[in-house]
């Protein structure tokens, strides 16, 4: 979108205050600011129950205002999947920023700037090569690198293996390096994404949990104690009496949730704040489908159409499936049955309730902000690595 398009954008989304969802132009993503509040309440609730700190991971809304919400207002103790976004936060007054990504060598300077400046700025690696880099850089003031190890429990992902010598030789490489700290042990359990029920989301949330908290067992049997943290949105919205155990947790899908984490489990259809509104643009009788004006850039290829209903859940309409999409056009057909187009006229709006929000919100370069269906403001999520 060009400067001049983007300028438009904000002052039309600035002076649609009051105005009701149907006077945006689309496709555009709404988002339910009582739903997140609910979502981010219900969290904050549940980690206070359990007595471990709450860092919520910022990659799925990148804003200012949901990140405010998700916090209670502290701007503090946050989890980032980029520079973008750790320079955003730190920018606007966030502190106690966790960047949790495998430290990218091309961006030890940039991590030191941070480290240099706020009062509290975190790396994670998983290789000795990473410490070194660190080594290589020593911060100024005597200052301290503060180091989270990840440690992959299950997930397959980034992380050295829990169970291999390499994790506690590389912890206690960590722990003994001048100029550095090892503030933490940090593990995703994204495998939680393959459940469905609660059930199988605690037993991967139960496992993960034993592992690290057998692995702190380790560091301490060698004289090192630090934090333990583990996290994803399925297993922090139905935690295991054993996170409370652990220092933090770091879900952060929640304050949106999606058409994935209710098949998962995590929430229900109603619980998500995220809507892509679209317009019916074509009629097609000789196919026995409409086109839409949301195509993948609007939505994302997340899910790859699996759901019943296609590549997203169309609200209000459960005959319909999203087939397909390219670029900006969508293609949307009956499940079973003619389509009546006299129920879909050109012009006309249709609700997506997205598969994967984090895929989809990272489409829009702002976000409708309604309650109850009136728009209320917009936010402007920060973009790039």
């Amino acid at each position: 979108m060009c400067e001049n398009a983007l300028r438009f954008t904000a002052k039309r989304a600035a002076s649609m205050e009051g105005e009701a969802l149907s006077a945006l132009c689309t496709p555009a993503l709404v988002v339910d600011i009582d739903k997140v509040k609910r979502n981010a309440e219900r969290m904050i609730k549940r980690c206070q129950n359990l007595g471990v700190q709450l860092r919520p991971h910022m990659k799925t809304h990148k804003t200012l205002e949901c990140a405010d919400i998700m916090t209670g207002g502290s701007r503090r103790c946050i989890v980032v999947s980029t520079m973008a976004e750790a320079c955003f936060y730190a920018d606007h007054g966030f502190d106690d920023i966790l960047y949790a990504y495998s430290l990218p060598f091309d961006k030890v300077e940039r991590c030191a700037a941070l480290s240099e400046r706020l009062d509290l700025f975190q790396v994670l690696l998983d290789h000795p090569h990473a410490l070194e880099q660190l080594k290589k850089r020593p911060l100024r003031d005597g200052r301290l690198w503060h180091v989270w190890l990840k440690l992959d429990c299950g997930n397959g992902r980034a992380g050295v293996l829990h169970s291999e010598p390499e994790a506690l030789r590389l912890a206690q490489a960590i722990a003994e390096t001048e100029g550095v700290e090892l503030t933490g042990v940090y593990a995703h359990c994204g495998n939680t994404y393959n459940c469905r029920g609660v059930e199988k989301i605690q037993a991967v949330a139960q496992e993960t949990t034993d592992l690290t908290l057998q692995f702190m067992e380790k560091l301490k049997a060698v004289g090192i104690t630090c934090k333990s943290s583990i996290g994803s949105t399925p297993s922090c919205s139905h935690p295991v009496k054993d996170m409370a155990q652990l220092s933090e947790v770091h879900p952060g899908n929640y304050g949106f949730y999606d058409v994935q984490q209710s098949v998962i489990g995590s929430c229900s259809l109603e619980d998500v704040a995220v809507r892509v509104l679209t317009r019916v643009i074509g009629h097609c009788p000789h196919r026995n489908q409409l086109l839409i004006d949301c195509g993948w850039s609007g939505l994302s290829l997340d899910g790859a159409g699996k759901l019943p209903t296609g590549y997203a859940v169309i609200e209000g309409h459960p005959n319909l499936k999203l087939l397909s999409m390219t670029q900006e056009h969508g293609r949307v057909e009956p499940i079973s049955g003619l389509l009546d187009y006299s129920k879909y006229p050109l012009g006309s709006l249709l609700t997506l309730i997205p598969y994967h929000s984090c895929a989809t919100a990272v489409m829009h370069p702002v976000y409708h902000v309604h309650s109850e269906g009136r728009l209320l403001g917009k936010w402007t999520p920060t973009r790039g690595w």
